[in-house]
C-alpha cells in the first residue's frame, strides 16, 4: 500500500487570513505531495512497501539514507502540521491546561516560547511543542528533522519553512507566527496526542 497525500481537514479557505487558500493549495497540493510521490518512488519494490509512514522513516534514518528521510520525514511533518491547525480559535482545557501551566506558568507564556523560538530559528524547519520527561517543552528541529528527533511526544508543530508563509507575509515569518499562534492552533489535536502518550500515526 503506498502512502497517501492526506487530505486537508478543513476547507483551504478556512485560515484565511492568517494563511491563505493560495498558500494552502500550493504547500498542501504542490509541496506535501511532491514529498508523497518521492517517499512512494523510493520504496516501490523495497521491502519498506506497505509498511508504516513512522517505520519508514525509521528504517531512512537507521540506514542512513538521507533522501528516503527527508520526503518521509516532511510527509509526516504536513500532516502533523495540517493537524495542529483549525479554523476556530480554541483554548487548552483539562490535563493539558494544567501541564501547560505546571511547565510554562500561563498559556500565554507558552505562546510567547513558541514564537520566540520560531521567530529566532535559523533558515528551514519546525517549531514544536513536545511533552518529554515529565513536562512540556518547546523545541527546534532544522530541515526534515521530525519525531525521531525530539524524544519525547509531540503535540503540535508549526512549519517555519518560507513556503508555509512567503506568499502571505514575504520575509516576516513573526507575523505568521503570531496569526497562527493566538489563532489557529489545534489545542483538541494536543490534547489527543497528550493524552495517548505515543507519536500520532499517519493515517493509511
Amino acid at each position: 500500500m503506498a502512502i497517501s497525500l492526506l487530505p486537508l481537514p478543513y476547507a483551504d479557505s478556512a485560515l484565511d487570513p492568517t494563511i491563505s487558500a493560495v498558500t494552502l493549495q500550493t504547500h498542501h497540493g504542490k509541496h506535501h505531495k511532491a514529498y508523497v510521490d518521492k517517499t512512494n518512488a523510493a520504496i516501490e519494490g523495497t521491502d519498506l512497501a506497505g509498511k508504516s509512514l513512522e517505520e519508514i522513516v525509521a528504517a531512512a534514518q537507521a540506514k542512513g539514507d538521507k533522501g528516503l528521510f527527508n520526503n518521509s520525514a516532511q510527509t509526516w511533518n504536513h500532516g502533523f502540521y495540517w493537524h495542529s491547525l483549525t479554523a476556530q480559535t480554541t483554548e487548552p482545557t483539562g490535563e493539558l491546561a494544567a501541564a501547560i501551566e505546571a511547565s510554562f506558568g500561563t498559556l500565554d507564556a507558552l505562546k510567547a516560547e513558541l514564537a520566540a523560538q520560531g521567530a529566532a530559528h535559523f533558515a528551514s524547519g519546525w517549531v514544536w511543542l513536545v511533552a518529554k520527561d515529565g513536562k512540556l517543552v518547546v523545541e527546534q528541529t532544522h530541515d526534515a528533522a521530525t519525531f525521531s528527533d525530539l524524544g519525547g511526544t509531540p503535540l503540535l508543530v508549526i512549519d517555519l519553512w518560507e513556503h508555509a508563509y512567503y506568499v502571505d507575509y514575504k520575509n516576516l515569518r513573526p507575523d505568521y507566527l503570531k496569526g497562527v499562534i493566538e489563532k489557529h492552533l489545534n489545542w483538541a489535536f494536543a490534547a489527543e496526542n497528550f493524552g495517548r502518550g505515543s507519536v500520532w500515526a499517519y493515517p493509511a
